[in-house]
């Protein structure tokens, strides 16, 4: 592969693999919480989920990351590396602050700074940008919507049951974080394995846009070794800062998330992990009393999706200029 490739090949790996870090706590912060698994546990099956998730669930939302923000074949392989380097400096900043941000929103705010700067606002594919944004925008509503609702459902069912039923909601979290993993797999793994396979065409590697099978087993192994690692820094932040987490708590909000991720990994559409667990969460507390959400964290976290976008762009449309000074670029 020619060099400008091999870096973003690595890059888009090296992106996977914080993209792993970076959501683990998302998977099994709630599990933990709720004392439904310990934290070893709870990162082993995690882990296994995760890997297993780009194999069973195709590869729609690698070709809407790959083929449906900018043309394949008018890209090249600077903008890619430089919407990597600005998605994985936004996405360390976050973290080192312990804040949840969408990684997401960071690739895509990332791909079109540097995209739109280098090759003007024709190269971005509006069709496929639609969707992106529709399902980025419906995936946190229906986290919010559907935690609401799904605890409503199971507050009516055990109505009068004994606390004994939180052994049975512990060992319900148990599938719940293996299906969440296999949600994550299936849609974030997926965006460094289209983000690879738009380096090779752009860099004239493939002439077409077809995820080969190596690139499909290198993102997910890449995601799920950043799960195994986990991130420990934000697990406090999702699994306790909202409200104390129950176990009937943890099993509502998983079980939501799961849903969402794996309709839309099914869809083609790029749904945040961050937002769509940090969301369930948020109805699932507040379907038992509004106020038992503290909702002074959940806006300090909503600021920090709104404001991802537009500084990636910026960060990608700096870096790309750097890039321009690159030997090979």
């Amino acid at each position: 592969m020619p060099f400008p490739v091999t870096v973003a090949v690595i890059l888009a790996l090296v992106f996977a693999f914080i993209n792993g870090f970076y959501d683990s706590a998302n998977l099994v912060a709630t599990a933990i919480s709720a004392r439904a698994l310990s934290p070893r546990w709870a990162f082993a099956l995690a882990t296994l989920a995760v890997l297993a998730g780009p194999f069973l669930f195709g590869t729609a939302v690698a070709t809407t990351v790959g083929a449906g923000v900018v043309n394949p074949q008018a890209s090249r392989s600077g903008v890619i590396v430089a919407a990597l380097l600005s998605a994985i400096l936004w996405s360390l900043m976050t973290w080192f602050l312990g804040i949840p941000s969408s990684t997401s929103h960071a690739l895509i705010g990332g791909i079109l700074g540097a995209a739109i700067l280098e090759d003007g606002i024709a190269v971005v594919q509006t069709p496929g940008l639609v969707k992106i944004a529709v399902a980025l925008f419906v995936s946190p509503i229906a986290g919010l919507a559907g935690g609401y609702l799904l605890m409503k459902v199971v507050l009516f069912l055990v109505r009068g049951a004994s606390p004994g039923i939180n052994v049975q909601f512990r060992r319900l979290q148990v599938l719940a974080v293996i299906g969440l993993g296999l949600g994550l797999g299936a849609n974030d793994a997926q965006k460094a394995i289209g983000i690879i396979t738009l380096a090779l065409v752009a860099g004239g590697t493939l002439t077409e846009f077809q995820v080969p099978l190596w690139a499909i087993a290198a993102g997910a192994v890449a995601l799920a070794l950043g799960v195994g690692l986990g991130g420990w820094r934000i697990i406090h932040t999702v699994g306790g800062k909202f409200y104390k987490v129950r176990p009937v708590h943890g099993f509502a909000a998983q079980t939501t998330a799961m849903g969402v991720l794996l309709a839309a990994a099914l869809w083609g559409g790029l749904a945040s992990t961050t937002q769509v667990v940090n969301t369930a969460i948020w109805g699932v507390g507040s379907a038992e009393r509004i106020s038992k959400v503290r909702w002074s964290v959940a806006a300090d976290i909503a600021w920090a999706w709104v404001l991802t976008i537009p500084v990636t762009m910026l960060l990608g449309a700096l870096v790309s200029l750097l890039i321009r000074r690159v030997p090979g670029f």
